[in-house]
């Protein structure tokens, strides 16, 4: 079956959106273009530009990248909202003639958007009000509930995810279970090559301590100091950002700038290290060296060959 649709992914800081339009770039050098398709949650936010390390306009060196800086900071978009964007933008790609390049983002999206994934209904009214209690009461009051309703889900979640905790109670209230696995590893859409970019470990604490450090350096705090004016903390989603977060505790005097910064660095670790627990159990995944990769050419024809599914 030819290749329809490339999914590249890898932690934070493994160089995996260089990488997308090197590899798109190089495509359509040889007559076979191919666009970009993000699948980071926080992408999607206009003015999130720092703290998301978003590629600048010059870095995407003339491809077309869907998905990003598409809604306020003020908006949420549920994994559901951005399971039909992606699937929408990946079928344009398709019908036009275009290779698909999917890169992100976390383990939860990808799968949503590249596997049979359904996600159980909402409601308004119960989403609104549990969303106030997390405000009013922390995560922790609902963590305990739902430990007590759900505790596998509870233990996959933490404590400390309170938007994941609040979808959780959400779903157990209309459905009167949750499900913490995901399903099985079926692709819902064909021709799917996913291939991982894989780094070790001290290796990658060290860049995200660099990416961190530069985020700092190039205005972070001050790039969360602009949205908060225009809505960042009524954003359930934009303002619990890696980094963002950190920083609007930091301006609201609650922990040092130097802290804020620390924490931003640990928080992303333990993402990093979270989300490739995930991709390991996928072993659709091709993982190539981060720090040794092929050339770009190789890599087409790794990806040519159906060797990284």
């Amino acid at each position: 079956m030819p290749v329809t649709t490339l999914a590249l992914l890898g932690p934070t800081a493994s160089g995996k959106s260089v990488l997308a339009v090197r590899i798109a770039v190089h495509l359509r050098a040889s007559g076979r273009p191919a666009e970009i398709v993000n699948a980071d949650s926080m992408l999607v936010y206009r003015g999130m530009d720092i703290g998301t390390a978003k590629p600048s306009v010059e870095e995407r060196h003339g491809i077309p990248h869907h998905l990003v800086d598409i809604l306020d900071v003020t908006q949420t978009a549920t994994v559901a909202d951005f399971q039909s964007l992606a699937r929408e933008a990946i079928a344009s790609c398709q019908e036009r003639g275009v290779l698909p390049i999917l890169v992100g983002g976390s383990a939860l999206y990808l799968r949503a958007i590249l596997d049979d994934f359904d996600f159980p209904g909402t409601d308004p009214q119960v989403r609104a009000a549990l969303e106030a209690e997390l405000d009013e009461r922390g995560p922790r009051v609902l963590f305990d509930r739902l430990a007590e309703l759900a505790p596998a889900a509870a233990a996959e979640i933490g404590p400390m995810n309170g938007r994941r905790i609040v979808r959780a109670l959400e779903v157990v209230a209309l459905t009167g279970s949750y499900k913490a696995t995901l399903p099985e590893f079926t692709y819902a859409l064909p021709g799917v090559v996913s291939l991982g970019l894989e780094i070790e470990r001290s290796v990658m604490d060290a860049r995200i301590a660099q990416r961190v450090d530069a985020m700092w350096e190039a205005g972070l705090v001050d790039e969360v100091r602009r949205l908060d004016e225009v809505g960042l903390r009524r954003g359930v989603t934009a303002s619990r950002a890696l980094g963002y977060q950190q920083a609007l505790a930091f301006l609201d005097g609650e922990c040092t700038e130097e802290q804020a910064r620390a924490d931003t660095a640990a928080g992303t670790r333990r993402f990093a290290r979270r989300q490739l627990g995930w991709w390991r159990r996928d072993p659709r995944i091709r993982w190539v060296d981060a720090l040794a990769l092929p050339s770009v050419e190789e890599l087409v024809s790794l990806v040519d060959n159906g060797l990284a599914s």
